[in-house]
């Protein structure tokens, strides 16, 4: 699927020159500097509006510190370590890991990015509709602003829990909203997203030209996503209804092969519903402005730390090394059943692997890290050739757009819902997921179908989630689990004998407090709380 240029715009898309709407989605270049009265009457300059919107999205990777959606999300689960060099290399995501979060060391990036997608978002709802579009192109453009608005505060709103919310933008000082306790703003969110599902006015999909802006069954996942999470049963019956009209439009489906999810070159495939859209072509990060936009840094930080491959075949090595962030808990790994084929495109075992290629005359050297246990997290890894076309620096600049809905995700909703509702189908809808797989039918129970989230979407930022809804977290996240195993020695191979052993060193080291209800939404970064003088309390932690 082709994919297109994404340049950042102004906090406000205040300064954006005169430019064609092209078929291409999020192809802007800023030119000159314009007034903003009497500047959004177009659809070419609306749609500037709605770029600016989604240019947030790819900020999550770093606003003021390394802190990708998916190693946050997932090192507070048990899938993912946070690795690293040591607890001091991201000390702010460590802490989150160990339930221990502190609220002058956090991801306070992420909530800057998250209100700024905010803001954004209202923008384009105020612009278009003040424009003078027609009816149905007006209509469209707010649906989106709505929805995406949705999307930015569930990441607040899963982070955590209770945020200041608005739903036009602060226009005096010191620009202060009331903060909603979360079952507040999901009261306020899940009924503005059910006005615009209802509406029907996004369409179901976009064509391969749009590939990356709002949809029907974007926002329906996003409704999804926050009732089950809130355990809302009142609407379990039409967030079910939601994910049957996405399975119905015949317009999405599983591929069959469950690599191509992962492979740069099939990106946009039927399967996925709503990505982080990143592009290394024109790719302008740079260590000074890393969060210009671009390609993602999730790769680099965690590739495999050390690795050099050099293949007596004289082929191109089939992965690059990286900052050794994000290593796979082997219990993730074992979660697999042996005949899974998800499991060796999901995770490296560099063991198995490095063996594999030793037999093939090859040669593998790499050196283990902080929380290095063996165990990479494939989907992900940078691959040579990845970062090709940036104008950056490379290194930040891969091209692998992170998963945030696709279609196995819908239809283990539509099985975990009708099973929840009484109605038929969930049994079909697991197997679908299973089949594709490699598998057996199992019974559909809540149990196995948390159990196949986990194999299924592993290092795609849901699994501690599913622990919180479920009720696991408390039983799976004790203290005292989740133990490392510190720096693994570096071994070698070569075309004429084995050098080294696999080797552990050191003993293990317990990280994590035992998980309880009040560790649900970590603390709010104390700056915030601070700036707003008081206005926001702190979460109980």
């Amino acid at each position: 699927m082709k994919k297109f240029k994404l340049y950042s715009l102004s906090a406000l898309a205040l300064m954006l020159g005169a430019t064609s709407c092209s078929e291409d989605f999020l192809s802007v270049e800023p030119s000159s500097s314009l007034p903003i009265d009497g500047y959004y009457t177009t659809e070419a300059r609306i749609m500037e509006s709605a770029i600016a919107a989604y240019d947030p999205m790819q900020w999550y990777d770093y606003f003021g510190g390394w802190a990708p959606l998916g190693l946050v999300w997932d090192s507070m689960g048990d899938d993912l370590y946070v690795g690293g060099g040591s607890t001091l290399d991201q000390f702010e995501i460590h802490l989150i890991s160990q339930y221990k979060s502190d609220p002058r060391s956090t991801i306070g990036g992420a909530w800057t990015a998250s209100y700024s997608g905010i803001n954004r978002s209202i923008h384009l709802i105020d612009n278009a509709t003040a424009s003078t579009l027609p009816e149905d192109k007006k209509a469209l453009f707010v649906a989106e602003g709505h929805a995406l608005r949705a999307w930015y505060y569930l990441v607040l709103w899963k982070t955590w829990g209770n945020i200041p919310y608005y739903e036009e933008n602060l226009t005096s000082v010191p620009y202060l909203a009331d903060q909603l306790t979360a079952d507040q703003v999901y009261e306020k969110v899940i009924v503005d997203l059910e006005s615009i599902l209802d509406s029907k006015v996004l369409p179901m999909k976009q064509p391969g030209e749009w590939a990356g802006r709002m949809t029907q069954a974007a926002a329906s996942m996003i409704y999804a996503d926050y009732v089950m999470y809130q355990k809302d049963q009142t609407r379990y019956k039409k967030a079910l209804e939601y994910m049957k009209a996405i399975i119905n439009s015949g317009q999405y489906g599983l591929v069959d092969n469950y690599n191509d999810l992962y492979a740069i070159d099939k990106e946009w495939n039927k399967e996925i519903i709503f990505d982080v859209n990143y592009i290394a072509k024109g790719g302008k990060r740079t260590w000074g402005e890393a969060n210009a936009a671009g390609g993602t840094v999730y790769p680099e930080m965690i590739g495999i730390d050390g690795l050099t491959i050099r293949c007596a075949s004289n082929s191109a090595p089939e992965y690059n090394g990286g900052w050794g962030f994000g290593a796979v808990a082997k219990e993730a790994y074992d979660a697999f059943e042996e005949n899974d084929l998800r499991r060796d495109v999901s995770i490296l075992n560099l063991d198995k692997y490095a063996m594999d290629k030793f037999a093939k005359g090859d040669t593998i050297t790499y050196g283990g890290r902080y929380q290095n246990t063996g165990y990479f997290l494939r989907k992900y890894l940078p691959r040579p050739g990845d970062t090709e076309g940036s104008v950056g620096d490379a290194g930040l600049n891969h091209e692998e757009n992170f998963h945030l809905y696709r279609f196995a995700e819908t239809l283990l909703n539509a099985a975990e819902l009708a099973l929840a509702t009484g109605e038929s189908g969930a049994q079909s809808y697991l197997d679908q997921v299973r089949t594709r797989a490699g598998l057996g039918s199992v019974t559909a129970t809540v149990d196995n179908i948390i159990k196949e989230r986990r194999v299924e979407f592993i290092g795609e930022g849901k699994r501690y989630f599913d622990l919180v809804r479920s009720g696991k977290a408390a039983s799976v996240l004790k203290a005292g689990a989740g133990v490392v195993l510190q720096q693994k020695h570096e071994y070698k191979y070569d075309e004429k004998k084995w050098k080294g052993e696999n080797v552990w060193g050191g003993k293990a080291v317990p990280e994590r407090a035992q998980w309880t209800e009040s560790k649900k939404y970590i603390p709010i970064p104390q700056s915030e709380i601070e700036a707003a003088k008081g206005s926001i309390v702190q979460n109980p932690y």
